[in-house]
């Protein structure tokens, strides 16, 4: 299995603004309407597990926006909306054993996504690659994606674009 996190920061590495605010992205000029590769990346993943931060945040956007399985972990959620009952299911646990179990069920590879699942899968190094777009914005504060490390993680660059002479996509593969 390949887990994957596929995501935006600003350049002193934050995620979104303290309050969960994702407005600094919505401001970027895209003058070509480009998506900047995300839906290759997709075509390339199985399903996605997120947080419930993440989840929240999602819920707020004007539509359901993915196609593959989602899988929220929470050891709080007790519930889904009913008109996602059929595209999402809350999950918890040992991140190792969900992992095993969504494996054995056929997904291959997996999008990691929202800043403490990330964390999370970091601390057990269960992240296999990272792509990170940098975004020319300092927020000054916010939720970073990365957090503290007990101990360091070593990835090898495997390629870097510039979109409109503005974003900075690279994309990682962890040594082991």
């Amino acid at each position: 299995m390949t887990n994957y996190v596929y995501i935006a920061t600003s350049l002193d590495g934050f995620i979104a603004t303290s309050n969960g605010g994702l407005e600094w992205l919505e401001e970027l000029p895209n003058p070509e309407q480009s998506d900047y590769g995300y839906a290759e990346f997709m075509k390339s993943i199985d399903a996605i597990m997120m947080g419930r931060n993440t989840f929240e945040k999602v819920l707020t956007f004007a539509q359901w926006v993915y196609n593959k399985p989602v899988f929220i972990l929470s050891n709080s959620l007790t519930k889904l909306p009913d008109d996602i009952l059929d595209k999402a299911e809350i999950i918890k646990g040992d991140i190792k054993k969900l992992i095993s179990q969504l494996n054995q069920k056929g997904y291959k590879n997996l999008y990691i996504d929202g800043g403490q699942v990330i964390q999370s899968f970091l601390q057990e190094d269960l992240i296999d690659e990272i792509i990170i777009t940098r975004v020319p914005i300092i927020l000054g504060k916010g939720v970073s994606l990365f957090g503290e490390r007990e101990k360091p993680l070593k990835f090898r660059h495997q390629k870097t674009q510039i979109y409109n002479n503005i974003l900075v996509k690279s994309h990682y593969i962890r040594e082991r």
